[in-house]
């Protein structure tokens, strides 16, 4: 197991707390420590023994602090390999000492960057000695251990208390592993600082946290969440959550954020098969069911208000897999929780991602997220008909909706509730008779109300359809070469049609 003793280390860290036990074991088995500035004082507080890095290397720290480490004694003795000869004879030469054990953080660049101080504090926080120590010794893991983060000083703690101030092989090459993670993370970070400003057209992504899942998409593939989920995120009932659980979990969170007013919406396989606006969660909820009684089951409810008792009864009968809201009163969770794999989630905060990727073919494609939401000074009436304000605030409604369904799509909707949509068809006409046919199963009368589509109608056909069923109004893009067919069908037939401008696709 190349079981070795420790028995000289350097200690330099940013962070304190839960260093006292690696100190005191050091102590106890007669390590010689080496220390600068904060973390020296720190030591000799505990009443340790320690070694200024500037009497080893006969060199002040200077630059304000900006050079402290960056000495071939101290690099020499992390890096020279003691196995060779050459290098063994080169140490003593130059009177370099051994240093098998080294315990570095770095300063908190990130942290300081999220809390919006100014560039010269964000720059003053781009660690030099750190990273370089952490990376020599991760280089010469068969004979040095590196800690590179305060989260890993219990687990040091205990290796150094089990093994009498001994680590093995196995041990320096995990902790050299997770040496790489953490400085990796460091640059990706400060290198998307800068190429925010001179984009130097790289990619890079860098996320620590990792969740392995139960499965994939299907049980035959291997699945995992990267990301720090429990602070947006809080669950307080149900079962670990999967793949496609998450999947629909992000459409209902992008999709509710569209709403300010009360709303809650009924996903499936992220499209929606209910939405609707009332003055309360469980009006709201009972006009979303109404829309389709029958894909409900088994799906994800996601609202914008706290769910109250008289809500949760009323949900209580249908089974879902997963509500997802901003709070929830005490006796409403109580009715939720009397099914034990039902998924409760209390969302803490909202969506601040702004791009999106993927891996497609052989890279990556990255966009930026479609923030955009079609409001009352986006519509622009192209037809002789005037939608009344009812109408208005119904089609933005219908637009918000369809904005997050799959293309292509066409949305049908009256008074603030979904009465149905076509999602994912090949042709928009596809997607319009499979809304009429499936508005007309739940029972809705489709005479005056209006139709949503996410892309531009390339035919008058679309319109003559919705004008048949008795729609009113219609809202869409724009932008095709033959928008005046469109046009010039809806102004003989007393239709309003709206354009906003912006195509709302969704692949």
């Amino acid at each position: 197991m190349s079981l070795k003793k420790i028995r000289s280390a350097l200690i330099s860290v940013f962070y304190k707390d839960k260093l006292e036990p690696i100190v005191e074991l050091l102590a106890k088995h007669g390590v010689q420590i080496f220390s600068t500035g904060g973390t020296q004082k720190f030591i000799e507080d505990l009443g340790v023994p320690v070694t200024a890095v500037e009497d080893l290397t006969s060199y002040p720290s200077i630059l304000g602090g900006r050079v402290k480490t960056l000495h071939p004694k101290v690099f020499g003795g992390i890096l020279y390999r003691r196995e060779l000869e050459d290098d063994l004879q080169q140490a003593e030469q130059y009177e370099i000492p051994p240093i098998d054990l080294v315990v570095v953080d770095l300063y908190p660049f990130e942290e300081t960057l999220a809390s919006g101080a100014s560039e010269q504090d964000i720059i003053e926080k781009i660690d030099i000695g750190g990273i370089s120590l952490i990376r020599a010794a991760a280089k010469n893991f068969t004979d040095v251990l590196i800690v590179s983060s305060r989260d890993q000083y219990e687990e040091v703690a205990a290796i150094l208390a089990e093994k009498e101030c001994a680590t093995d092989l196995q041990d320096r090459k995990l902790f050299a592993a997770r040496a790489f993670d953490v400085s990796s993370n460091y640059d990706t970070a400060i290198f998307n600082y800068f190429n925010q400003d001179t984009p130097v057209g790289s990619f890079k992504q860098s996320v620590r946290e990792k969740k392995t899942l139960r499965y994939g998409e299907n049980p035959h593939q291997q699945g995992a969440f990267y990301g720090e989920l429990s602070s947006m995120m809080r669950q307080l009932n149900g079962k670990e959550l999967s793949y496609n659980n998450l999947v629909d979990i992000d459409a209902a969170v992008n999709l509710i954020e569209e709403f300010q007013e009360t709303t809650l919406a009924i996903l499936k396989h992220t499209n929606a098969c209910g939405v609707a606006t009332a003055p309360t969660v469980k009006e709201a909820y009972q006009k979303a069911f109404a829309a389709d009684t029958v894909s409900a089951f088994g799906g994800v409810l996601v609202t914008n208000k706290t769910v109250d008792k008289a809500a949760a009864e009323e949900m209580h009968s249908l089974f879902f897999e997963i509500l997802v809201a901003p709070g929830f009163d005490d006796d409403a969770l109580e009715v939720l929780k009397q099914k034990k794999n039902r998924i409760v989630l209390q969302q803490l905060e909202p969506l601040h991602t702004t791009k999106q990727f993927k891996s497609l073919l052989n890279g990556i494609i990255e966009q930026d997220r479609d923030l955009k939401t079609d409001g009352v000074e986006d519509l622009k009436t192209v037809t002789h008909a005037e939608p009344t304000d009812a109408d208005r605030s119904a089609l933005i409604f219908a637009s918000k909706v369809c904005k997050h369904t799959k293309s292509n799509t066409i949305v049908l909707a009256k008074d603030g509730q979904l009465l149905a949509s076509g999602v994912g068809q090949t042709s928009r006409v596809d997607a319009l008779k499979q809304a009429i046919l499936k508005a007309k199963e739940f029972g809705f009368e489709l005479n005056g109300a209006v139709m949503a589509s996410d892309a531009f109608f390339p035919f008058p056909d679309c319109v003559q359809i919705a004008s048949g069923e008795g729609i009113k109004a219609v809202i869409q893009p724009g932008g095709s070469i033959k928008d005046q067919d469109s046009i010039d069908f809806c102004n003989k037939h007393n239709m309003a049609m709206i354009f906003t401008g912006v195509r709302h696709f969704k692949h």
